[in-house]
């Protein structure tokens, strides 16, 4: 399975590490090389996976998807304005990247735990598709204990207001662990859903954490880590 061959000023622009009129520059200072050989011309048509810069590979020529570990207080958006965001935890020149990288679905500014980036278009399609109904489990300390009721209620659906509409959300589970603490999995991406789901049974939720996406759990990745992910199952 070789990588498509693509040109050298290209393939640098489009990963964030310069311009493409910068890339000859890069090459006239011998910082670049293919397969350990120094390369003198930007406009070269080059394998990805054989570049090297600063005898540094190129990070994922062929796409990107990290997991990352979103503390409290971070927000998903690209506006910097909107306060500090989970984009600041990652190297710098990846937001210059093309395609842009993009959080797969967002987690509130209260909300921590596993959070997907990516810059293939097609997976942020593959995961946050209503058709697809990928599962996602929370972590949930709430301000009072739950009744053990509510397993049946969050299994049934429970009743949210969406606008002018009353709609049903999709069977979810919960597990109630004690010290207030309740683990929860659905499978839609409502606003503010798990959050919620509890304050329709009169329960507020004091702290949310993200524990796994689909496939992908959080495990011992520390807050405001991150580390690389398969860009294909298995």
């Amino acid at each position: 399975m070789g990588q498509r061959v693509r040109r050298l000023d290209q393939l640098l622009g489009s990963l964030g590490y310069c311009s493409r009129k910068e890339a000859q520059g890069l090459c006239d200072e011998g910082r670049v090389t293919l397969d350990g050989q120094p390369l003198d011309d930007a406009s070269r048509r080059v394998t990805p996976g054989l570049v090297r810069l600063d005898d540094v590979p190129l990070d994922f020529p062929d796409g990107l998807l990290v997991m990352v570990h979103k503390p409290v207080g971070l927000v998903c958006s690209h506006d910097s304005s909107e306060g500090p965001r989970v984009y600041d935890l990652l190297p710098p020149r990846w937001l210059h990247r093309e395609p842009k990288v993009t959080t797969v679905g967002r987690l509130d500014k209260d909300t921590s735990g596993l959070l997907l980036v990516t810059d293939q278009g097609a997976l942020v399609q593959r995961f946050t598709s209503p058709r697809h109904h990928v599962d996602k489990t929370y972590l949930a300390t709430l301000d009072a204990e739950p009744a053990a009721a509510l397993i049946a209620a969050f299994a049934a659906g429970i009743d949210l207001k969406e606008g002018d509409a009353v709609e049903r959300t999709l069977p979810a589970t919960l597990k109630l662990l004690g010290d207030r603490r309740a683990e929860v999995t659905v499978r839609e991406g409502r606003y503010h859903q798990v959050r919620r789901m509890f304050a329709a049974h009169g329960l507020h939720v004091v702290s949310l954490a993200r524990t796994r996406f689909g496939d992908f759990e959080l495990g011992d990745l520390s807050p405001g880590a991150w580390r690389a992910l398969p860009l294909t199952p298995q």
